[in-house]
């Protein structure tokens, strides 16, 4: 997915906007605290080994095994695992970028959500 120019000064801006609040020490809202989270644990992994906008399937494991130790608990073997990375490998590098990266943490707190929603039944 390419962003149009319209949507790329939009992110600089927020990204800007990111890196203002923690030089002024102003809040951020929950939501924006939560973002700027999940950046900087990508970045945290991705910066391991060679390039740093793209996670590599070990910097992705380590990432999986230390931010979500309850979600690979129930991955029984190191095939789930492969097939995973396969899966969110969209353009077909062998790597995690971060839109990639995205549509995985997006899937998993859909689903948290709908486990959650269907708790209150």
């Amino acid at each position: 997915m390419c962003l149009s120019n319209f949507e790329l000064n939009n992110h600089v801006t927020f990204l800007l906007k990111l890196r203002l609040f923690r030089e002024t020490g102003e809040e951020m809202t929950d939501l924006e605290t939560s973002m700027a989270t999940i950046i900087a644990v990508f970045q945290k992994y991705s910066e391991r080994e060679g390039d740093k906008h793209k996670l590599k399937k070990s910097e992705l494991r380590d990432l999986l095994h230390d931010e979500l130790p309850e979600l690979i608990a129930h991955v029984k073997d190191q095939a789930t695992l492969d097939s995973l990375m396969e899966s969110l490998d969209t353009d077909g590098d062998a790597e995690c970028n971060f839109q990639e990266f995205m549509t995985f943490v997006s899937l998993v707190t859909v689903c948290c959500h709908e486990f959650f929603e269907h708790e209150d039944d």
